[in-house]
């Protein structure tokens, strides 16, 4: 396959092998390309952190009841779920730094829309539009820095932006409570704006990476946000209206089904069945997407544990729970120097073995006992969760060609949403069907099952030439 030309400052470079390609972006051009692709990816995940905090107070500004305020939250992860398969099409399409910057442009301008908001409709819209944009942050971020560091340092790359993305998850509520103390709920998203702005002016230092001949199908497109929009508010809709949530979910096949029917006979689809092909890939995904189903159902149980089971309240709740996203901000930086030298396959494994250990240990502690003896395992959890999310995103965006670096992206982004989805939909069954005491602790068992069978598929690529060396299709 041709190699994709850059241009750094809008000189184009030769045609040369890929790794090649990546590493002329030396010096300050890198680094400045580096910091504007995790800023963005900070602006993303920042939001929705801070969003969660503040769901109280804007049920109390709009006068709606807490479950109507959950929609702030919904509407950004709907427009997220449904457009990063359609993002990372339009960034092979359009150039990848084109439909980044768009989509940081867009998240800017949706958060001016949500600090102005005069209703809860009105914020609600908004923050679907933030979705949108978001998801083309989420899509293309990696895949832009496959094309800004060399080969051997993609890995060192991806642990950066994991590190990035767990202190802004760490950091999030307490800069959402820092805010709500002392300024009204605009600010919330008003605090984007100079972030946004100078992420924007940023993205002119990116790599130019152009876009290919390819037309793009309206029609996959609306199929794809009809996919993934009614499984989550099918999802969402199952506990309390059964009926409402299996129509839902129905829809959801069957547009799937159109879908991959159409998408099958295309050399580049908009669900990338062509990297699905690949084992090590497939392989990357199904264990993705196990681990955070894990991961998700833990952190929805973990304070009503924390609450009901140690009677926490709601600031030490959260304190008790920062080691999580503290553990993976010290280790994936480490994952990323280790993934280089050891079989993915294995460091994955074991990282899930830990997250799995951690959670299995949370669920069998004596109830009542005292709430700090929880911290290291709920540090172990973490720990676990970076050793094993930095290799197998390696693995996955190495299995792709770097002509389909967006795709990957956007398969990487969707593993996640879907695995956090159903993790979610386990704890909401959870708590519908078994009494509130017992449902966090089930919850914590499914958890550390769930992270064993992704650890589990894990090995399946051991011994594998990719496992070893990062080679991929078409690299």
């Amino acid at each position: 396959m041709m190699a994709l030309r850059t241009s750094i400052a809008g000189a184009p470079l030769p045609r040369e092998a890929p790794d090649q390609a990546a590493s002329s972006v030396r010096g300050p051009a890198r680094t400045e390309a580096i910091a504007c692709v995790l800023a963005a990816m900070v602006l993303v995940v920042l939001s929705a952190g801070i969003a969660n905090v503040a769901l109280p107070v804007l049920a109390h500004a709009f006068q709606v009841t807490p479950a109507v305020s959950v929609r702030v939250v919904s509407a950004y992860q709907l427009g997220l779920v449904m457009a990063l398969l359609p993002c990372a099409a339009l960034g092979e399409r359009l150039g990848y730094r084109a439909v980044f910057t768009a989509g940081v442009g867009l998240f800017t301008g949706a958060s001016l829309l949500c600090a102005l908001a005069p209703s809860l409709h009105w914020l609600v819209a908004a923050r679907f539009l933030q979705g949108l944009g978001g998801a083309a942050v989420m899509a293309l971020g990696v895949a832009l820095l496959r094309f800004v560091v060399p080969q051997a340092q993609l890995a060192a790359a991806i642990g950066w932006n994991a590190l990035a993305v767990a202190l802004s998850s760490a950091a999030a509520p307490t800069v959402g409570a820092v805010l709500l103390s002392s300024a009204s709920w605009p600010w919330l998203f008003a605090v984007n704006l100079p972030l946004g702005v100078a992420v924007l002016l940023a993205t002119r230092g990116l790599p130019d990476v152009p876009g290919a001949a390819r037309a793009l199908d309206a029609t996959s497109m609306a199929l794809n946000a009809g996919a993934f929009g009614a499984l989550i508010a099918g999802a969402e809709q199952l506990p309390a209206k059964p009926a409402l949530g299996v129509g839902l979910l129905a829809a959801s096949v069957l547009s799937a089904a159109l879908l991959l029917r159409r998408e099958l006979p295309k050399e580049a689809p908009l669900v990338p069945l062509d990297l699905l092909r690949s084992r090590s890939f497939r392989i990357s995904v199904i264990a993705s997407v196990a681990c955070f189903a894990g991961q998700a159902s833990a952190l929805v149980a973990l304070p009503f544990y924390l609450r009901h089971g140690f009677g926490q309240e709601a600031l030490t709740t959260g304190l008790l729970i920062t080691p999580w996203p503290l553990s993976v901000a010290i280790v994936a930086p480490v994952a990323g120097r280790l993934a280089n030298r050891i079989s993915t396959a294995w460091l994955c494994a074991t990282g899930a073995v830990c997250l799995a250990l951690g959670l299995a240990a949370l669920a069998l502690m004596p109830a009542h006992g005292s709430a700090l003896s929880l911290v290291p395992f709920v540090a172990l959890c973490g720990a676990g969760f970076g050793l094993f999310q930095v290799p197998n995103n390696r693995n996955m965006f190495l299995a792709a060609p770097r002509a389909r670096s967006a795709a990957a992206g956007g398969m990487q982004g969707t593993a996640r949403l879907a695995g956090q989805t159903a993790g979610a939909v386990v704890m909401t069954l959870l708590f519908t069907l078994t009494p509130l005491e017992a449902a966090p602790r089930i919850g914590l068992g499914i958890g550390a099952l769930l992270t064993l069978g992704a650890g589990t598929v894990s090995t399946l690529r051991a011994g594998s030439h990719r496992d070893h060396d990062g080679g991929g299709m078409g690299t």
